[in-house]
């Protein structure tokens, strides 16, 4: 089957495209270009397609099978602030924007659309809080409000016949280059200050795993939910060390964060239906590598 994959080429769509060609779909790349060669493991297909609410894309619907919706408008580097000094033009591309999309998809008869999220949707919580699928989110950022409302008009497009599912991702790390930690290693190769931060991480295998899960799930389970995807509480110090050790350096590792005042993810929504993350030994084995080739 053909699934169509907007910002397939981005740093978190990459592990969904891969993850959903491995799996044997076909997959259509959804932009403004398309993919260079060899971008990609294995052949796929591309549609034009942005988040501009002016121009209607349904012709981009008209093979695909399903719909995963991964791409974002937003200043180089920065999701939360990502708005820079145009936040109107920021929602109306990501909000106005995907919910177009979502419309397209629908009316081309589409029978499945899956949105990526943000955790950034919930908002603020006291430290320790577990966040959960069922608590009111109180976003404080234009970029988690822009999450949120496209949630909420996804899930309201659900029926029979468009199942809809929005995944909400805590931060997502990997072994594909460029890699988010490429400027954190080398840093610390170079000797430079660096700031201890702790954060919830998720492999980006796992973020593919989880989408898949969404076109291959029992309908009824998933259509008009929201899902946390989230495995492992990493800091500074986590990462460096391996870094360390790897590449015989001497210089000084920040020291350890106080994980005590993250506010973890729940996950067993989506764990009942199957999904199971890497958890330690996958950040092991990926930091390693990157390591190896730092």
């Amino acid at each position: 089957m053909k699934v169509l994959v907007s910002g397939g080429t981005g740093l978190v769509g990459r592990y969904i495209v891969e993850e959903l060609l491995a799996a044997g779909y076909t997959v259509i790349i959804g932009g403004r270009h398309a993919p260079l060669p060899r971008f990609f493991s294995r052949p796929v297909e591309f549609a034009p397609l942005s988040l501009d609410p002016a121009h209607d894309y349904i012709e981009a619907f008209e093979d695909a099978y399903f719909f995963v919706h991964a791409a974002f408008h937003h200043l180089p580097g920065k999701y939360r602030g990502g708005e820079g000094d145009d936040p109107e033009t920021f929602k109306r591309f990501n909000l106005d924007g995907s919910v177009r999309l979502f419309e397209a998809a629908k009316r081309a008869g589409t029978r499945r659309c899956v949105f990526i999220s943000s955790r950034a949707a919930y908002g603020e919580h006291a430290p320790g809080t577990m966040l959960k699928e069922g608590m009111p989110g109180k976003p404080e950022t234009l970029y988690g409000q822009v999450k949120l409302d496209a949630e909420c008009s996804l899930a309201h497009l659900a029926s029979p016949g468009f199942a809809t599912a929005s995944l909400r991702l805590t931060g997502v790390y990997g072994d594909l280059r460029p890699n988010k930690w490429d400027r954190l290693i080398e840093d610390y190769l170079a000797g430079r200050h660096l700031r201890s931060r702790a954060g919830t991480e998720v492999h980006g295998r796992d973020v593919g795993k989880a989408v898949r899960l969404m076109l291959e799930a029992d309908a009824a389970r998933i259509s008009g939910e929201t899902f946390n995807v989230s495995d492992v509480t990493l800091d500074t110090w986590d990462i460096l060390e391996h870094i360390r050790w790897e590449r015989d350096c001497v210089n000084r590792l920040p020291l350890p964060a106080d994980k005590a005042q993250l506010t973890p993810m729940d996950t067993a929504k989506i764990r009942a239906l199957g999904w199971s993350p890497g958890g330690m030994p996958l950040f092991n084995q990926t930091i390693h590598a990157l390591a190896t080739l730092a």
